[in-house]
C-alpha cells in the first residue's frame, strides 16, 4: 500500500512536461500514493506503449482489428495480466519465464498506471481491442469458476494466447441486466443446457475464444440469472462485428446463440447467483472507465496544447489569443480535478477489501464515472473547436482528436448511462445514509 515515504520520489520528472499533458506527480508534485515501485512499473508501461502501440493505433483502428500476436507480446511485456484487477501468480505458474508482478506487490495505483498509459494512445479501440475483454469477462472465472474451469481458462487467457469477454447486454437489456432475456435450460438429464438468445456490443466478441454469459436459468428478475462459460467452437455460436460510432479495433460484436449445448460444468459458481457474480466486478470496471476517459480528456487536452503553441491565425500563435487559453484552462481544471477524485477512491480500494469496496464506495465510483465521461465530452468538444477542420480528418495532425470525438458515446453509456448511475449515486448515498440513522 502507498506510504508517505513516496514523497521523496517525486521531484524527479517524467515525460514530455507538456502542459497538463501527463498527472502532477509526473510533473515533479510530491504525492503520498506513488512509490518507486510505481515509477519503475509506470516505465515499463510507457516503452511498451510508445514502442507498440503508438507507431501502429491508426492502422490498428482503420483495419477494425488488432494482430493476434500483440497479446503474447503484452503478456511478455509484463502487463496483461495486470488488467484483471490483481496479479494472478497462480495461474502463471506452469509458465516458467512468467513476469513478475511489481516490486511490493500489485496494487490498484499499478492498475490505474497501466490503464492511464494505455490510453495514451488516444483510441479507446486500441485500449478495449487489448484489453476489454479479458479485464471483465475473466474475473467471474477468477472469482466463482470451479478450480477445472480455472486451470482450463486462466493461464491462456492471461498469456495472451486466448482471448476471452464478458457478454451480458442484450437488444433488450443494457444497464437493465435483471431483464435479460438469453435462456439456458437444462436438458431432463441434467448434463448440459440448452442456450438461445443474443448479445450485443460486445467488447472482443469477434475475436474470442471464450464467452463469459449471463443467461436466465431461473424465474424473472435478478434472481432467476446464471452465468455460463461458452467456448467458440460450441456448435450454435454465431458472431458478427457490429459497424459502429468508435471503438473500432475492440471487435464489438452481435452474438446469437442457437441451440448451443452447454455442459453443465460450464457454469460458473452457482445456479441462479448470476447477478451476485455480475455486481461484484461493476465498480472496477466502472473506475477502468473513469481512468481511461479522464486520460482521454487529457489527450485531448494535451493534444490541443502542443496545437496552440504551433499553429498560426492572425499572425500569432494561437495560445496567445485568449480565448484559446481560457478553452486549455477550462479542459486543465477539469482533468486535473477529476484525476484528484480518481486518486482518493483508489486509495480507499488499496485500504479496504472487496466485500468493503462494493459496499461502501459504489455510489462515489458511479458519480464519479459520470463526471470523467462528462470532461471528456468537454474536452473533445474544446479541442475539435482548436483544432478545426483538422479534427475532421481521419489521420494527420487531428487523428487522435477526430477519434476520441467519436468515442465519448462509449464511455458515457457502456457500464451504466450517465442517467442512471447519477440516479445510482443519490439512491445509495441515500440507502447508507439512513441505514446508519436507524443504528
Amino acid at each position: 500500500m502507498p506510504t508517505s515515504s513516496s514523497t521523496s520520489h517525486m521531484s524527479e520528472e517524467f515525460g514530455a512536461l507538456v502542459p497538463w499533458g501527463d498527472p502532477n506527480w509526473y510533473r515533479g508534485y510530491s504525492s503520498p500514493y506513488y512509490t518507486d515501485s510505481h515509477i519503475q512499473w509506470r516505465a515499463r508501461i510507457r516503452s511498451f506503449v510508445d514502442t507498440h502501440i503508438m507507431p501502429n493505433c491508426h492502422t490498428w483502428d482503420e483495419n477494425k482489428a488488432m494482430p493476434s500476436d500483440v497479446y503474447v507480446a503484452a503478456y511478455r511485456a509484463g502487463w496483461l495480466p495486470g488488467c484483471v484487477g490483481m496479479w494472478p501468480t497462480k495461474y502463471l505458474a506452469e509458465d516458467p519465464n512468467a513476469p513478475k508482478p511489481p516490486a511490493g506487490g500489485f496494487d490498484a495505483f499499478h492498475e490505474l498506471i497501466l490503464w492511464d498509459e494505455l490510453s495514451r494512445c488516444g483510441s479507446g479501440g486500441v485500449v478495449w481491442g487489448f484489453a476489454g475483454g479479458i479485464s471483465i469477462g475473466l474475473p467471474p472465472v477468477l472469482h466463482f469458476g470451479s478450480e477445472a474451469m480455472k486451470a482450463k481458462v486462466a493461464g491462456p487467457c492471461l498469456r495472451g494466447e486466448k482471448i476471452i469477454c464478458l457478454a451480458i447486454t442484450e437488444p433488450y437489456a443494457g444497464s437493465d441486466v435483471g431483464s435479460l432475456r438469453a435462456t439456458a435450460k437444462l436438458n431432463a438429464e441434467g448434463t448440459h443446457y440448452v442456450l438461445n438468445g443474443e448479445k450485443k456490443w460486445i467488447t472482443n466478441g469477434v475475436f474470442a475464444d471464450y464467452f463469459t454469459v449471463a443467461v436466465r436459468t431461473g424465474g424473472p428478475g435478478m434472481g432467476g440469472i446464471s452465468m455460463l462459460l461458452i467456448e467458440k467452437d460450441m456448435p450454435g455460436v454465431i458472431c458478427k462485428q457490429m459497424q459502429c460510432m468508435g471503438v473500432w479495433a475492440s471487435g464489438t460484436t452481435y452474438i446469437t446463440f442457437e441451440d448451443v449445448k452447454v455442459p453443465k460444468k460450464n457454469l460458473i459458481g452457482r445456479e441462479n447467483e448470476g447477478f451476485k457474480y455480475i455486481m461484484y466486478n461493476f465498480n472496477h470496471e466502472r473506475w477502468g472507465f473513469v481512468v481511461q476517459a479522464n486520460r482521454f480528456a487529457r489527450v485531448c487536452l494535451e493534444e490541443s496544447a502542443k496545437y496552440a503553441m504551433k499553429r498560426r491565425t492572425f499572425g500569432k500563435r494561437l495560445i496567445e489569443h485568449p480565448v484559446i487559453r481560457w478553452k486549455l484552462a477550462e479542459m486543465a481544471r477539469q482533468v486535473e480535478a477529476t484525476h484528484a477524485a480518481l486518486e482518493t477512491l483508489t486509495y480507499q480500494m488499496c485500504t479496504m477489501n472487496k466485500t468493503e469496496q462494493n459496499a461502501k464506495l459504489g455510489g462515489d465510483i458511479a458519480l464519479l464515472k459520470v463526471q470523467a465521461t462528462k470532461v471528456f465530452e468537454y474536452c473533445a468538444r474544446e479541442a475539435a473547436q482548436i483544432f478545426g477542420g483538422a479534427s475532421y480528418v481521419r489521420g494527420g495532425q487531428g487523428e487522435k482528436v477526430e477519434r476520441l470525438y467519436r468515442e465519448v458515446r462509449a464511455y458515457a453509456i457502456p457500464g451504466g448511462s450517465e442517467e442512471i448511475l447519477l440516479d445510482f449515486g443519490v439512491r445509495d448515498a441515500v440507502r447508507r445514509y439512513e441505514s446508519q440513522s436507524k443504528m
